[in-house]
């Protein structure tokens, strides 16, 4: 009825309790499970002995999360798909009640749960499109951390307006976790290689709205997600690719007629990167002196 596809990127530990807690909640449920591995280099290869139903393809490169997805959504067959990062741990539930929603409502094509920090904190998973406000209000912003019930913070963190029970159309979700319709997937097509990690999941989004399939925001199946395992290893490069990934969304949408303000848009972009690759400098120096 269903597969799952999970990117790996040296999380395997991670990814060994993602696939415990798939198993312990399936029940009766019949699914494949597609590794999509990029070169890890902490034995990913070794699960197949304690795991031997799932497929795993090991890239000789890390190819990036968008291409690694549609690796395996080209083997694809059955009715949804769900998309998981290595370091999510399903809840009770979860499967059976996913698939129920959406066969209830067809016009649905992708939903999001709510998603929870490791010791139970909500991760605003469900969002607006981001607008030149979402660099000072966004998930992880500093004004939004200091200020987080102001008003443009909660109008772009979708799930901040939740009740936490009731399902509620949202402009994208994260790609940290996704049910996907087959037929919008046929219809809106796959993921765009060319981000090749962050933002992908809310050009999906884009494109499934564009396409007359909802997006939803479904919080009465949740996952516990520990966020940025892999990416912690490597901060800059990920700092990197989020920029690189913030400009080429902006740069896709743009109405051709405002290519001026491309320029201000880089160099904005190129502001805050080096703000953040700053604070990442002096963390580590911090932590550095503190050893």
């Amino acid at each position: 009825m269903f597969e799952i596809i999970i990117v790996n990127y040296n999380s395997t530990q991670h990814l060994i309790k993602c696939l415990e807690s798939i198993y312990k909640t399936l029940n009766d449920l019949h699914i494949n499970i597609f590794i999509q591995d990029n070169a890890s280099t902490d034995n990913v290869d070794l699960l197949k002995k304690d795991y031997p139903l799932i497929s795993i393809t090991i890239n000789h490169s890390n190819i990036g999360f968008a291409k690694a997805v549609n690796q395996a959504l080209k083997l694809t067959e059955s009715n949804y798909v769900i998309l998981l990062n290595p370091d999510t741990y399903i809840t009770e539930g979860f499967f059976k009640n996913s698939i129920e929603f959406m066969e209830k409502y067809p016009n649905i094509g992708l939903i999001g749960p709510k998603i929870l920090d490791t010791d139970g904190k909500l991760q605003n998973s469900a969002r607006s499109f981001p607008n030149p406000l979402t660099a000072f209000f966004g998930r992880t912003s500093f004004f939004s951390r200091i200020f987080p019930n102001n008003p443009i913070t909660i109008k772009n963190l979708s799930s901040l307006q939740s009740d936490g029970k009731t399902p509620m159309e949202v402009d994208w979700v994260s790609g940290a976790c996704m049910v996907v319709r087959r037929k919008a997937i046929e219809k809106v097509g796959l993921l765009d290689e060319r981000f090749f990690m962050y933002w992908e999941d809310a050009d999906w989004c884009r494109r499934m709205w564009k396409n007359k399939w909802k997006v939803v925001y479904y919080p009465r199946i949740s996952i516990y997600h520990h966020a940025g395992a892999s990416s912690k290893k490597n901060v800059w490069r990920c700092a990197f690719e989020f920029h690189k990934s913030v400009y080429r969304l902006f740069d896709k949408y743009l109405a051709p007629s405002l290519w001026i303000v491309k320029p201000f848009v880089i160099c904005g972009l190129s502001i805050r990167l080096l703000f953040v690759l700053i604070s990442h400098l002096l963390v580590s120096i911090k932590n550095f002196v503190k050893n």
